[in-house]
């Protein structure tokens, strides 16, 4: 069963130097995040709740050409300098959801382990099933994390559920927003590869919106200059900016 959108990823040319300017803007603070040793990657994660946005970073450019994320990280690192690569949506069975889709035509790919090293010397295990890349959607994935290794144990969760951040207090990751060319073709790919049901959007504007657990994917028509956005409920205050490529919007919580 999806339960939500689980993390939102942005290459930036210096996560470090990315999480910091974030905080500023927006009142949102980083954590550490880690190294992808195979894969050439490392990054900062901005918590939110249980979701987070990967700040990406680029170690080791041969190892990233290899990697199903890293090279559309390396496109947009080479072409406009930063921006948005993927999203990926958490899954609780994510073998389970993968046989169910596929059964319905999903053309996800097999389920794959991966590991990323923290600097505390703990190690962030994971599974994934991974769809067509897109040039609009990007990397588009599923993924259940393992409860049991480091940053998802009872006690994890329960500190980030409770972490007070700059703005004033807890934050969650609302939705995403993402601009594309045909709204109708593209909900036809995810009903069929991730199981989404859209329906029109309140936002209007031929938006549509899919939710996922207590979240929502908005699918908006793509426009000259069009932007990822990702909303966050959190603090008193609404905040906005563009960074690194996306909107970043901060609404106050209901």
């Amino acid at each position: 069963m999806l339960i939500g959108l689980d993390h939102f990823i942005v290459a930036v040319p210096d996560p470090d130097l990315a999480a910091t300017e974030l905080e500023r803007m927006l009142g949102l603070r980083s954590g550490p995040g880690g190294r992808h040793t195979e894969y050439g990657s490392f990054n900062r994660l901005l918590w939110l709740g249980d979701s987070y946005i990967e700040l990406l970073g680029i170690a080791d450019r041969a190892l990233a050409e290899r990697a199903w994320f890293g090279q559309r990280a390396l496109q947009v690192l080479d072409g406009p300098g930063a921006g948005y690569v993927g999203l990926s949506l958490a899954s609780n069975d994510l073998t389970a959801d993968m046989h169910g889709l596929r059964a319905q035509g999903s053309l996800l790919g097999p389920p794959e382990a991966g590991e990323r090293a923290r600097p505390d010397g703990g190690t962030v295990r994971w599974k994934v099933a991974t769809a067509e890349p897109d040039p609009e959607l990007g990397h588009l994935f599923l993924i259940e994390h393992d409860s049991a290794a480091a940053e998802w144990t009872p006690g994890d969760r329960a500190r980030r559920a409770a972490e007070s951040h700059p703005l004033g207090g807890p934050a969650r990751l609302a939705r995403v927003e993402l601009p594309v060319a045909d709204i109708q073709r593209t909900t036809m790919r995810l009903h069929r590869d991730l199981g989404l049901q859209f329906r029109p959007s309140l936002a209007g504007g031929g938006a549509r919106d899919a939710s996922v657990g207590e979240q929502l994917l908005r699918l908006i028509p793509a426009r000259a200059a069009a932007l990822p956005l990702v909303a966050v409920h959190g603090g008193k205050d609404e905040r906005e900016a563009v960074a690194f490529g996306c909107r970043w919007r901060v609404e106050p919580a209901a």
